[in-house]
């Protein structure tokens, strides 16, 4: 008898010892960031351990099924149940509403919390970008309270931050942008967000109004593009393929190594569309790397650089009849002539962050871009070819001013581009085969570009609870053209520059209650005319534009709730332009830059985010995003009419973006909805279009299959509702001979897309 009890014993004894393993893993947040001191409880037992140093941990003699708890102040809990030891490899923790408001930004010149900053901020996170398709970066941007981008295509894209740009015609001008610091913005104003995938970022930073004291000419705003730093020891192969309506394929690519103070990642990726239109068809090769290096000293060396090669169609603009009757079609020139884009871009910089002290540090980029590029258009056929090469360097140092403790920045930035540019008429009507050929040459013209940009700013705390702001920048844009074509009664070569400018800039935050803050500021802002704004249709510079400048003048309040489970911030600005630039149409797809008169800018912005854990396993999240606008011209008049106290034509009047995220452990169900009003579709306000409402739904569900595999599989529908609506115009449409003017860009209808992603990490 006791020796069968002895079996019974120790055969009972055996199968806990089996059931019985350690569990290893590590804990981050989901910019990459290891986390230190997560509380990690196994609720069965009670029993709770901490995770240690880079976010080790090992929970030893655990019964399986075991089901964990991970919790941080600032950070949302999460439970998660492993089967087996096997399983755990990385705890992502996401950061709570309140934790949102004390994120640091990485773009201003003194970094400082978003709830600390005296100017309104859009942030989109790396969970942002998972809400719709991963097809088309920036229409992720059309949450951003204050952002509006046109959509004609996937590379028709027009974005305007509080109406400023929104009078560009087929591109993005007045606004700055950088990835990793890098400028992406040309020296001459034009920038192109299409190229970059957004699953190879982790933060888009978008600065809302002038912010020419920081970063120069960028009269609208500043984007701030930042990859991830892989700071956790991993090496992985991660491989995505999704399938869209339209026939639309995308297939990435993405290598990561980091091993002690070396990171490294490499992504390729292919997406081709056939388009919702006809003459729509898409294709682009892109690939990026990134690498970074941090030495003993603690200096850290930082590279990156995106190559970019892509042939887009462009079906172009509708009538209103083609665009209630026929929104598939093409305009039928464009068509015809079988019109497209097509370019090579390189963007490649080198950074280097050096610690001088433990109050004094600096931060230097040296940085190349090129794109040779050539669009046949129906009316003749663009050739262009730039490069450029720069360098921007900061310091910042921490100190005190008149007792109170304050940091200075000061650095610089400049650009040296070179731009030729060539027409070509275009004899596709010569022609019975659907296509563009080249026939005389129209133009040839090349420029040598150059700005500086002085930069100072310093931020003091004048007490506990109240920070003040000031910054200027000096700005020197000049161009040498040289006319390669005109005989010498119309050569315009010379040396051309624009007025200095000196852009100041102020603000005040004050946290008048705990985790309150109010804030107030002034600036002052200016943008270049663009060389297509130069360009006139005979191929010749206009030489006579003058710099746009705009005054900002703005307050708002940021602040958390509700036992910090809510964030809230109200913005309300008035920016007033003067020297406007715009479009004067001159012929079918052809317009002149002018300056003519003033207009007013003025707004108001909510933008909310409340997170609630209703059990240990379903937390739902609440979004809501909104704008109205209130923009008219204050004084405009141009070819003896007078349009005056009009509105601004192509921005919706207002934005109300509801949204709410579900998720239950490993399954995610994102439902957004946006609503925009209606568009002037030309100076007189004399047609408008349709205020429309879209409705999207993203499903997604990770699953672990095993301590090397990852797999996740999605699946979305946009426009669930089939709405028909213009998702981009063309201001000021000129009809000529008996056609109707083309304004629209019909948005897509309901579509539907599906993925599937696999990590394998070695």
């Amino acid at each position: 008898m006791i020796k069968s009890l002895a079996i019974v014993l120790i055969a009972i004894s055996s199968i806990s010892q089996i059931n019985a393993q350690n569990l290893e893993g590590e804990v981050s947040a989901a910019n990459g960031k290891s986390l230190e001191n997560v509380k990690i409880e196994e609720l069965a037992s009670g029993r709770i351990i901490f995770s240690g140093v880079n976010g080790k941990f090992q929970f030893s003699d655990l019964q399986f099924p075991a089901k964990l708890r991970f919790s941080l102040l600032g950070y949302a809990s999460k439970v998660a149940v492993f089967q087996n030891y096997k399983e755990a490899l990385e705890i992502i923790m996401e950061e709570e509403a309140a934790q949102l408001s004390e994120i640091i930004l990485r773009g201003s010149n003194i970094p400082k919390s978003i709830r600390r900053t005296p100017s309104a901020v859009g942030l989109i996170s790396k969970d942002d970008l998972k809400k719709s398709d991963n097809f088309n970066l920036v229409q992720n941007f059309n949450f951003v309270p204050g952002v509006f981008v046109s959509q004609g295509a996937l590379n028709t894209n027009k974005i305007n931050i509080r109406g400023i740009g929104s009078r560009s015609q087929y591109s993005t001008n007045r606004i700055k942008a950088y990835i990793n610091g890098i400028p992406l913005t040309t020296a001459e104003g034009e920038l192109t967000l299409d190229d970059f995938d957004p699953e190879l970022l982790e933060r888009i930073e978008i600065y809302k109004g002038p912010v020419s004291s920081s970063f120069g000419a960028g009269l609208g705003g500043s984007i701030n593009l930042y990859t991830p730093r892989l700071r956790n020891e991993q090496k992985s192969v991660v491989g995505t393929y999704t399938y869209g309506s339209f026939d639309s394929r995308k297939y990435r690519v993405n290598l990561n190594y980091v091993k002690d103070s070396l990171d490294l990642s490499i992504a390729y990726n292919n997406i081709e569309s056939e388009g919702f239109r006809q003459n729509g068809n898409y294709d682009r090769i892109s690939m990026t790397g990134t690498a970074g290096y941090l030495n003993k000293s603690g200096n850290y060396w930082s590279l990156f650089f995106s190559y970019s090669s892509l042939k887009a169609y462009i079906p172009s603009s509708l009538s209103e009849t083609d665009f209630k009757n026929s929104p598939d079609k093409a305009a039928f020139t464009w068509f015809q002539s079988a019109g497209y884009e097509s370019y090579e871009r390189n963007v490649f910089g080198v950074s280097y962050d050096h610690k001088f002290s433990e109050n004094f540090r600096s931060e230097t980029s040296v940085f190349f871009n090129s794109r040779d590029a050539y669009e046949p258009r129906p009316f003749n056929i663009l050739d262009e070819d730039m490069h450029s090469v720069g360098l921007r360097t900061k310091f910042n140092l921490n100190t005190s001013v008149f007792g109170k403790t304050s940091e200075l920045s000061f650095g610089a930035e400049t650009m040296m581009e070179w731009y030729e540019t060539s027409t070509f008429q275009n004899l596709y009507e010569d022609f019975e085969a659907r296509e563009s050929v080249g026939g005389a040459r129209l133009s040839q013209n090349f420029q040598d570009r150059k700005y500086l940009n002085l930069f100072a700013e310093i931020n003091a705390e004048l007490s506990d609870d109240l920070l003040f702001e000031a910054g200027l920048n000096f700005n020197l844009t000049g161009y040498e053209l040289e006319d390669r074509f005109n005989a010498n009664e119309n050569d315009q070569s010379g040396a051309y520059s624009f007025e200095p400018v000196l852009s100041p800039r102020i603000g005040l935050n004050y946290e008048a209650f705990t985790g309150k803050n109010f804030y107030a500021s002034a600036s002052y802002g200016f943008s270049t005319p663009t060389v297509s704004q130069t360009l006139t249709p005979e191929g010749n510079i206009n030489t006579d534009l003058k710099t746009e400048t705009g005054v900002n003048y703005e307050i708002g309040f940021k602040g958390n709730w509700l036992k910090n489970k809510l964030y809230t911030e109200l913005n309300l600005y008035s920016i007033q332009t003067r020297n406007l630039l715009v479009a004067r149409r001159v012929g079918p797809d052809q317009f002149v830059g002018v300056n003519a008169g003033k207009a007013d800018h003025k707004g108001v912005e909510f933008s909310s985010v409340f997170k609630s854990q209703l059990t240990e396993m379903v937390n739902i999240n609440w979004f809501l995003n909104s704008n109205i606008n209130f923009y008219e011209f204050d004084k405009f008049v141009d070819l003896g009419e007078n349009y005056s106290g009009n509105e601004l034509p192509g921005i919706p009047k207002y934005m109300v973006s509801p949204g709410i995220e579900v998720l239950v452990q490993d399954f995610t169900a994102r439902l957004n909805y946006q609503a925009f009003g209606e568009m002037a579709l030309n100076d007189a306000n004399s047609k408008y279009t349709d205020p429309y409402e879209l409705l999207n739904l993203k499903l997604n569900y990770d699953i672990r299959l095993s301590r090397y595999f990852q797999a996740g599989v999605n699946f979305g529908i946009n426009n669930i509702l089939n709405e028909h609506y213009a998702a981009s115009v063309v201001t000021n449409a000129v009809g000529f001979g008996n056609s109707e003017p083309r304004y629209y860009y019909p948005g897509n209808p309901r579509n539907y897309y599906g993925g599937l992603q696999v990590k394998y990490s070695l």
